[in-house]
Formats: structure tokens, C-alpha cells, sequence
């Protein structure tokens, strides 16, 4: 008969040390989600009376254009985001992981935006940014001897719901984009050189290796990149919140219904509606990159 309980037997301490996290995750995950899906079913009348359960909350939801200006504009941060975030990861880690003087200098540089705590970030970008007075202006319009006059008049850069989540979406790349070059350099750095040494004996070339070997042996770690900063990129709030407060997200959303419109409870509905649309997307990403795995594996 098969002893169920010999894996524990054997890796108690293992589970002893990973008990505190899973009670963290039931006490403020578990039991707050429940919390917001409770709530979200719950329609409090301007009376204070309640009605439980109803789906009215979703439906005033799928009824106001704001509502779907905020997912359409997530789902394209997210969209362009991610990928982003990974190519600049990758290129930044595919140079540090050459040998060259001076390679730890430059893998510091590219730590230190991680080492800023994000409102900081924003509010850096919202003061270099700002109209008509802000340092990027200023640059532009010739005001410092070291930079020539490109711009006649200054340019609003947060005057538009394209501007403004352009600017967020590269302050939110700038500030994470060390998390995903450290993952993909630690995947860089477990390919064998041999591999590569053996590709060039075969008259190989850097387009040829960079397709057939550092692509499929460094999926495992673009997987985890992506699956990541997607889920990240969808739940943003930092940004968009100082930078594009007129355009918001499904993020921020949350805040402007709870603080703005004065209804919990449609605050609890976007944010349950905004775990499933990152389950969702967690799932296709999953289902995808099996896929090319796969595909990959054919070649």
C-alpha cells in the first residue's frame, strides 16, 4: 500500500517553513477576494438598504462608457506593454551578458530604477513632463545651450488619453524592466557556449543562433517574463493614477468608483471583473506559449 503521507514525512520542514506564506495568502487573498465577490453581488440603495445576491452592480457596469474606456485602454497597455518590457529586457541582457570592462558598472546602472519605489518614478515624469513648463520642454525648445531648438511652442505631453498612457506605460517599463532582465539574463547565462560554438563550426550565423538556440532554450525564462509583467501591466495603478488620472485604467477605476462615484460595490465589481480578465489572459498566454514550445520542439 502506498504510504500518502511519505512526501510529507520526508519534506516537513520544507512545508513547515512554506506554512506561514500559505496562511498570509488565505488571510489577504483568499479571504478579501471573498470579501470583493460578496460585496460586488450586493446593491446598496441610496437608502442604505441591500439586496444580495444580485448582478445589478455588473449591469449598471456594462452600462457606463467609462467602464469600457477603462478595459479597452488596459487591454492595450497591457498589449503593447509586455512586449515591450520583455524586448528591452532582453536586448539589456543580452549586452550585459557579453564580457566586456566595465560590465558590472553597467549592470548596476540598469538595477537602479528597481531600487525607486514607483510613485517616485511617476512623479518625476510628471514634473520633467509637466505643461508648459516642465524640463522636457524646456530641453526641446532650446532653453539650455547644450540642446538645440527643435520645438517653436510647448507640447502638452499628458494633453491626451494616447499621450498620457504612452508616458505611463514607459515610466512603468523604466521602472520594472530590471525584474525581467535578471530573469532572462539567468536564462542566458544556463545556455552552454558550446552549443553556440558548435552552431558557428556549421556556418551558422548570429540571425541562425539567435533563432535556433537562444530562442527555444531561452523560452522557459521569456515565459516567465511575460506571464509576469502581464499580469502587473493589467492590475497598474501608480502610474496611470499620477500621470493620466483623466484616462483611467481598470486600476484606477477601482479608486475613482470607490472615492468619486461613492459605491463600494461597483468598486468590488471592477476589481472581480479585473481578476478574471487576468485570468483570462494568464490562461491564453499559457495556452500560446505551449503552443510555440511545441512548435519550437517541430523545427
Amino acid at each position: 500500500m502506498v504510504d500518502l503521507l511519505k512526501p510529507i514525512k520526508k519534506n516537513w520542514f520544507a512545508i513547515a517553513m512554506a506554512i506561514p506564506a500559505f496562511l498570509y495568502l488565505i488571510a489577504f487573498l483568499v479571504l478579501i477576494l471573498d470579501r470583493a465577490v460578496v460585496l460586488s453581488l450586493t446593491y446598496i440603495a441610496p437608502d442604505l438598504t441591500e439586496t444580495y445576491p444580485t448582478l445589478r452592480n455588473y449591469v449598471e457596469l456594462a452600462n457606463k462608457s467609462e467602464f469600457w474606456d477603462a478595459l479597452r485602454r488596459t487591454f492595450f497597455f497591457t498589449l503593447i506593454g509586455t512586449p515591450l518590457e520583455l524586448i528591452v529586457g532582453l536586448v539589456l541582457a543580452g549586452l550585459i551578458n557579453k564580457e566586456f570592462r566595465g560590465r558590472g558598472i553597467f549592470r548596476s546602472i540598469f538595477i537602479i530604477p528597481l531600487a525607486i519605489p514607483g510613485i517616485v518614478t511617476a512623479i518625476i515624469i510628471w514634473i520633467i513632463s509637466n505643461y508648459p513648463f516642465g524640463h522636457i520642454n524646456d530641453i526641446l525648445i532650446g532653453k539650455y545651450w547644450f540642446f538645440p531648438r527643435i520645438i517653436f511652442e510647448p507640447i502638452n505631453w499628458r494633453g491626451s488619453a494616447f499621450a498620457a498612457l504612452t508616458l505611463s506605460m514607459l515610466g512603468k517599463v523604466w521602472r520594472d524592466m530590471p525584474i525581467s532582465m535578471l530573469i532572462l539574463l539567468s536564462g542566458l547565462q544556463a545556455i552552454g557556449i558550446d552549443q553556440y560554438e558548435a552552431a558557428q563550426t556549421m556556418g551558422a550565423g548570429p540571425w541562425q543562433k539567435f533563432r535556433y538556440i537562444t530562442i527555444p532554450l531561452l523560452l522557459p525564462a521569456i515565459s516567465i517574463v511575460l506571464v509576469l509583467r502581464s499580469i502587473e501591466m493589467w492590475k497598474e495603478f501608480i502610474f496611470p493614477f499620477i500621470l493620466a488620472p483623466r484616462y483611467p485604467l481598470l486600476g484606477t477605476l477601482i479608486d475613482d468608483a470607490y472615492h468619486l462615484w461613492n459605491e463600494p460595490a461597483a468598486a468590488s465589481a471592477i476589481s472581480i471583473i479585473l481578476v478574471a480578465c487576468i485570468g483570462i489572459s494568464t490562461a491564453f498566454l499559457f495556452y500560446s506559449l505551449n503552443w510555440l514550445r511545441k512548435a519550437l520542439v517541430k523545427i
